[in-house]
């Protein structure tokens, strides 16, 4: 889809995982590479959010123009580097989430003039799973210059579509493709 871009957020301090996530293997594959070729089936237009000097050799990548802002600050740069108006969001380390899914996520935002299309699942919004629109950034913007770096609070006052948790279990998606990946154990669960 060429009206779409992709972008992986993998700028992360990844502190709890105690290594960069990007790098971590599940399955024989880095974190990073299994992100990369799930939205490289969605689009040509596929970007890194990240530090070059570790990133550029997988894909473009763009950097925060807000370092150390946290999730919204990657988000923040995604849309401002961004060329096309439909723009799907990746954390690096959601390595369970699905083609179908993905699909799913994207079709309901073409559909919508939302600015944001996001899942609710597994007790919360998923927003680094889900697909922006180019006019979300002056929130993202504006947040970030107030200090405010928690995206949920976001979704209230911009146009925000959710996709409840009942409407994805009734596509055949459980919460649990969602779950990240941020400490060893949790790994060490997910090669189980």
């Amino acid at each position: 889809m060429e009206d779409l871009s992709a972008f992986i957020l993998a700028g992360g301090k990844s502190t709890r995982m105690g290594t960069d996530k990007a790098f971590v293997l599940l399955d024989g594959r880095t974190l990073l590479s299994r992100m990369l070729d799930i939205a490289r089936q969605l689009t040509s237009n596929v970007h890194i959010i990240g530090d070059p000097a570790k990133l550029a050799p997988f894909a473009p990548t763009v950097e925060d123009i807000f370092p150390g802002r946290g999730p919204l600050g990657g988000i923040h740069a995604a849309l401002r580097s961004s060329r096309t108006d439909l723009n799907l969001i990746l954390a690096v380390d959601v390595p369970f989430v699905s083609l179908a899914l993905l699909d799913h996520i994207i079709s309901r935002a073409t559909s919508s003039n939302a600015n944001a299309t996001v899942a609710r699942a597994a007790g919360g919004l998923q927003p680094l799973c889900a697909v922006y629109r180019r006019s979300f950034l002056d929130a993202a913007e504006s947040a970030l210059r107030a200090g405010h770096y928690k995206i949920d609070t976001l979704f209230a006052p911009t146009s925000t579509q959710v996709i409840e948790e009942a409407e994805l279990e009734a596509s055949g998606f459980s919460p649990r493709i969602f779950r990240n990946l941020n400490t060893p154990e949790e790994l060490a669960e997910a090669h189980e």
